[in-house]
């Protein structure tokens, strides 16, 4: 704020407001009086995982919304909407290459030759959750599936 970063500013408090959606979501203040956190214990919080599932999707919603503005003929909110994605991005974990990838998915296949397209999916996702997107992953899935 000090700064005058409006960009950073916007897109940090958008996404802090989700993550307390996302709490209040997954663990509701009326069910802390339940559990007896008055007696002092501590109410449960959220994961790095339930976090970083946050930003991911932050991330896709502006790249979505980027889309449309292109479409719309809107530079300037494309520009705005471009600047916060950077930011989200950079709280996320590296991501991998798609040689990283491609080299994942296929020791999966590889370890699972009779596994459906869905299983593997399921297993790939739950080795590279955070680190790859799942629309190039169930890409080249789909890739060594068919070759």
């Amino acid at each position: 704020m000090k700064g005058r970063d409006q960009a950073k500013v916007d897109a940090l408090r958008f996404l802090l407001g989700e993550i307390k959606n996302l709490e209040i979501t997954k663990y509701p203040p009326s069910s802390f009086d339940k559990l007896g956190t008055s007696e002092g214990q501590v109410p449960p919080s959220l994961t790095n995982e339930d976090v970083i599932s946050v930003v991911q999707k932050q991330v896709r919603t502006h790249k979505e919304s980027i889309e449309m503005f292109e479409k719309g003929g809107r530079s300037d909110l494309v520009d705005r909407e471009q600047a916060q994605l950077a930011i989200l991005q950079s709280y996320l974990p590296a991501q991998m290459s798609p040689e990283e990838i491609r080299n994942k998915t296929e020791e999966i296949r590889k370890n699972n030759p009779e596994a459906d397209f869905g299983t593997m999916m399921k297993l790939a996702m739950q080795e590279l959750r955070g680190r790859a997107d799942g629309a190039v992953v169930s890409r080249l899935l789909k890739s060594i599936i068919t070759s």
